[in-house]
């Protein structure tokens, strides 16, 4: 058995990794709980320094990693050399403020002294998806590694080059070996990955059908975990919002990575004042979209990364014009070899309609009509999901009172929803729970223990 990696834009196999069996497995388990007790007595300012490390290795190999994740998943290579340099941000800023956001906290009580402490959980599972192979990951290993954890990766099936190269960065930086592995296994061995004793916690981003799979094995086995599952972000325009600066961070939003993010933009919740002019000049920069190569810089859409994504993708579609919804551009496949779409939009989507209520993961936006804000933060949260979303209005003030009654767990006032390491991020609903970045990222896996201590007192001086 292989994973068998094919180039989205070609559809020819690029190449194939070997998958591991039981032994494979075992070998990697274990050597990774040899080292784990290790790693969480290493002093913090050695552990940083190894962080920083990293982040040097992703920046000097940003073109490699970047060609490695085009091939292996279609994404424009600009924005994947953007993606790795991502990564060493996130590394350096765990790096440098780990320490402080670990530090004990101490807390008045009826002890001499008491403190909170902030101490490593052990060994991290991470369930990866292949849309971000790199910035996924590492949004999970650098605080959780600074923290004092040991990390292993069950990486998307379809980029098997990336969960190694991403081994091989910890393993440059200097880090002892079994620090971070990549686990070259099935979706369907993780359960037992989970269950293994060894594991102490798990980190899933992913489908919410994979989502309610690890949540329910990790429940059973009563162990921590973090979830960041689909989502189906609003973009509210109200009637005085700034046109040009809604659409052009509106055709970013929906087409970035070519539709294929958890916080896109995907419902464009417009007020019936502003719709039709916004449509219009929205559709006109949609058209000017550019597939090709992602390897050529003057590509602005890539491929979707498999071709069945790209099949479920236009069923959805299909199933909802049928239901009502008009296909205003775009709506079918590009008839070339390898996973493309054509850029598009839907309107009058309205309940009832698979767009409506369904996350579209590709190049495909939808436009639902309201008759003011209140009726579109109705919309809005008329959604199962709850993880990102914006408001587009002149008034700060308005649009700030907005965003805290829009129901996820990130909500932007005039800017294009994105992770950023300073903020917390995480969703709500079916979105999932937990929160990765921040210092409330790194405290997502420790164990918060209470120290209390009587003390003792003065020492007796003897003659």
């Amino acid at each position: 058995m292989s994973f068998q990696v094919i180039n989205p834009a070609s559809n020819k196999v690029i190449k194939e990794i070997p998958a591991w069996g039981s032994d494979e497995l075992e070998q990697a388990l274990a050597q990774v709980a040899a080292v784990t007790p290790k790693w969480a007595q290493t002093d913090m300012a050695e552990r940083c320094a190894l962080m920083h490390k990293a982040a040097e290795v992703l920046r000097n190999k940003q073109d490699e990693y970047a060609r490695l994740i085009s091939l292996e998943m279609g994404k424009l290579l600009k924005d994947a050399r953007a993606e790795v340099e991502k990564c060493a941000l996130v590394c350096d800023y765990y790096a440098d403020n780990g320490p402080a956001f670990l530090a004990d906290e101490p807390i008045a009580s009826d002890a001499g002294k008491s403190y909170a402490a902030y101490l490593p959980l052990g060994t991290v599972l991470a369930v990866m998806p292949w849309n971000f192979p790199f910035w996924q990951v590492f949004r999970f290993a650098a605080p959780a590694l600074v923290a004092g954890n040991t990390g292993v990766l069950k990486h998307a099936s379809n980029v098997p080059g990336c969960a190694l190269a991403i081994e091989e960065v910890f393993r440059l930086a200097g880090m002892p070996e079994g620090v971070f592995r990549a686990l070259m296994i099935r979706a369907g061995q993780v359960k037992s990955v989970i269950e293994d004793p060894r594991i102490h916690a798990v980190t899933l981003t992913g489908s919410e059908p994979a989502g309610r799979q690890v949540a329910a094995t990790a429940g059973a086995n009563l162990k921590k975990a973090v979830l960041e599952l689909g989502g189906s972000d609003p973009f509210i325009v109200l009637e005085d919002a700034d046109m040009e600066l809604a659409v052009t961070n509106a055709i970013s939003s929906r087409f970035l990575n070519t539709g294929q993010s958890c916080i896109a933009a995907k419902r464009f919740i417009l007020v019936e004042a502003i719709a039709d002019a916004f449509l219009a000049r929205f559709k006109a920069g949609v058209e000017a979209l550019k597939p090709g190569d992602p390897m050529d810089e003057a590509t602005t859409l890539a491929p979707m990364a498999r071709s069945d994504l790209r099949d479920e993708l236009h069923q959805q579609v299909l199933d909802s014009i049928a239901a009502g919804a008009v296909a205003v551009t775009g709506c079918a496949p590009l008839e070339q070899p390898g996973a493309w779409y054509q850029p598009s939009i839907l309107d009058a989507v309205v309940p009832g309609v698979r767009a409506y209520h369904e996350e579209l993961f590709g190049p495909v936006a939808i436009i639902i009509r309201a008759r003011d804000a209140e009726d579109a933060l109705r919309i809005a949260n008329d959604s199962p999901f709850g993880l990102g979303g914006s408001v587009w209005t002149a008034d700060s003030d308005r649009g700030e009172a907005l965003a805290r009654r829009v129901e996820s767990g990130v909500t932007f006032v005039n800017g294009m929803v994105k992770s950023d390491p300073r903020l917390p991020f995480g969703g709500i609903k079916h979105s999932g729970f937990g929160r990765e970045l921040s210092h409330h990222g790194i405290r997502e896996f420790v164990n918060t223990k209470t120290i209390w201590i009587k003390l003792s007192g003065a020492v007796q001086m003897r003659a």
